[in-house]
């Protein structure tokens, strides 16, 4: 099963080299609304520096509100964050509650947009527009269920775009075969990445963003050396990595988790459902993890007989493009990390 992986990976490696050396494409867009007095509310509206449409993306709010005091966009890390106020006194007693708000745009630049309102009254609501749902009726009362499928969604949809932690899922795939060690070795991955994805949205530790991002390529192109040692010299079983693979996928994962954060930290948690919304976010990147895997095993299943009599001679190529696609994120990240 183990070499099948491979051979899978290596038809595949071609579309991830063709693809830019950036690790992560999941880049939601954020709108933020807070009332500050009676039908009235600031608004922030931060949208990913890099679109793949030229086409904008373009808050909507109903007709009878007025826009106000708007300030000059401004560039902050990936994204641009304008911000101007909505005063909605036409629209009766609720205010913006039983009205609809959208996004313009998010199908022709392929992103989605977090939706994030505060009300005077302590109500709090959170929603996720996509092509599909470009707008959110903003009920009443705002519920618990809500945020569990919400921020299990993003955290599906960050996974899906973190081409490099995907790498490095199926390096362990390749590393420890499947069974009951692949089971603990991605058990404890997901613990270590749990773990610090938890602490660092919780403000219990801070880092620098391009030195966590350089690590993690740093920890794929490590499996990707260990992977080729294994494969070439075998004399020493495959060392550590393949006798420990727990150890190793843990101990990346405490890392992963901090690049997971960063991802976080760019939509927010919902102040009175912060454990829940943290909950539901690893959910979703379990999920697309387990999926990833699925999707590998069932191509080895269809690829199987037609590729046996090729297995020596294709079994490096999956092993070198792994190791060339990591080195190439390790050096443009470092040179981000430098600057």
């Amino acid at each position: 099963m183990k070499l099948l992986l491979r051979l899978t990976l290596g038809m595949l490696m071609p579309l991830l080299l063709a693809h830019p050396a950036q690790g992560h494409l999941f880049a939601p867009s954020l709108l933020k609304i807070v009332e500050t007095q009676l039908h009235h509310y600031n608004v922030v509206w931060k949208t990913p520096a890099k679109r793949s449409s030229g086409i904008p993306l373009q808050p909507t709010f109903p007709d009878r509100c007025e826009v106000s005091n708007p300030n000059s966009p401004r560039t902050e890390g990936t994204g641009i964050i304008s911000s101007w106020q909505l005063r909605c006194d036409q629209l009766g007693d609720q205010g913006l509650v039983g009205q609809v708000v959208g996004v313009s745009g998010l199908g022709t630049n392929q992103v989605s947009t977090m939706i994030m309102l505060s009300l005077r009254d302590g109500r709090r609501y959170q929603a996720v527009l996509t092509a599909e749902n470009p707008e959110f009726l903003i009920p009443a009362i705002p519920g618990q269920g809500q945020v569990m499928i919400e921020y299990s969604r993003l955290g599906l949809e960050h996974i899906v775009g973190g081409i490099d932690h995907l790498m490095f899922v199926f390096g362990l795939l390749l590393l420890v075969g499947s069974g009951a060690r692949l089971f603990w070795t991605i058990t404890a991955f997901t613990a270590g990445h749990s773990i610090t994805l938890s602490l660092v949205t919780l403000g219990f530790i801070s880092f620098p963003v391009s030195l966590v991002e350089f690590t993690i390529a740093l920890s794929i192109f490590m499996l990707a050396l260990n992977l080729a040692r294994r494969d070439f010299s075998l004399s020493d079983g495959g060392g550590l990595f393949r006798h420990y693979p727990w150890w190793l996928a843990g101990g990346f994962g405490l890392l992963h988790g901090m690049g997971f954060a960063g991802a976080l930290a760019e939509i927010g948690l919902p102040q009175s459902n912060v454990p829940l919304a943290l909950l539901f976010f690893n959910i979703g990147i379990e999920a697309g993890q387990i999926a990833f895997i699925l999707l590998l095993l069932g191509a080895w299943r269809l690829i199987k007989r037609p590729l046996l009599p090729w297995q020596e001679r294709l079994l490096p190529i999956p092993i070198y493009a792994l190791g060339g696609l990591s080195a190439m994120w390790c050096i443009e990240r470092g040179l981000i990390f430098l600057n």
